[in-house]
């Protein structure tokens, strides 16, 4: 049975009926393996497929995490239809995401100097970052500490040390960002962790629409949210996201430039825990090439 059957098949399974000839795959996550098609009353589906039994583990995690969001924020989330152990399938949401990546091909659908764009991320994030973390408790969702948040960066980094060959320089930057006290939250907010264009929807306008992917979300540093558009975004837009937060009630608190940069300079740390994760030797490589080259 060819990848489309056995996607049609599991779908069929699940009460979905989808047109062969419409299966489009976007095999680039990590996690799932994603697909979009259309079923016989020309509605438009996103299907993901889980890679590992550890991912399905978390799928419950994730559902009451899109619950959770979607009471809290105005723009769309996905709309779980079909929650199963090998299939998770939802309508395609509005918009198109800023950013899509095919294989090693990054492709822009968004100015990363986008004023509207910058205003709306920054909104949206206050929004994100005032939902009540008792509530997301209650649900069972991960709510860490700012002493936490901390101390699980430094189990982080140590482990990866101890496995992967680590570039001196990046041994060092980590270690000084351990060790200042001024690069850590005072507090924790709601986050959702991985929000870079490839996860915000946008229509033609630049204006958001909605936000995919939120198996990272968690109560965590706020400077998560913002690392990516301090990353991509020229400073003027990075400004603009900021000041757009504040003026929505937001707290950026203080060097958060200096937070998200430090963030960014971690991220090869968490590709390495994903490859101990996986223990497939491809991603082990990649992981230890970033920690090398960083």
């Amino acid at each position: 049975m060819s990848g489309d059957e056995d996607l049609l098949a599991r779908a069929a399974s699940h009460g979905l009926r989808l047109h062969p000839d419409s299966v489009r795959r976007n095999d680039a996550g990590l996690d799932f393996r994603v697909a979009f098609a259309v079923d016989v009353h020309g509605r438009q589906w996103v299907l993901r497929v889980p890679r590992r039994p550890d991912v399905v583990d978390g799928v419950a995690q994730e559902q009451a995490i899109l619950a959770f969001a979607s009471r809290h924020l105005l723009v769309a989330v996905p709309d779980w239809h079909v929650v199963a152990d090998d299939l998770v399938a939802y309508p395609v949401l509005p918009g198109r995401p800023g950013l899509t990546i095919e294989g090693e091909q990054a492709t822009w659908h968004l100015d990363p100097a986008s004023p509207r764009y910058a205003e709306d991320l920054g909104r949206l994030l206050a929004a994100l970052h005032d939902a009540p973390l008792d509530e997301a408790r209650e649900l069972g969702i991960e709510v860490r500490s700012p002493d936490e948040v901390r101390e699980s960066w430094a189990n982080d980094v140590a482990l990866v040390s101890a496995e992967f060959d680590v570039d001196p320089g990046l041994e060092g930057r980590l270690a000084a960002w351990l060790d200042d006290d001024g690069l850590w939250p005072e507090e924790t907010v709601f986050t959702h962790g991985e929000l870079y264009p490839a996860h915000v929807l946008i229509d033609d306008d630049d204006a958001v629409t909605g936000v995919l992917d939120w198996t990272t979300a968690r109560g965590d540093d706020p400077a998560r949210d913002f690392m990516y558009q301090h990353a991509f975004a020229p400073p003027e837009a990075f400004a603009a996201t900021t000041r757009a937060y504040t003026e929505a009630g937001g707290q950026p608190g203080e060097r958060l430039g200096e937070r998200c940069a430090a963030l960014m300079a971690a991220g090869p740390v968490g590709y390495g825990l994903f490859a101990l994760t996986t223990g497939r030797d491809e991603h082990r490589a990649a992981a230890q090439a970033q920690l090398r080259a960083a």
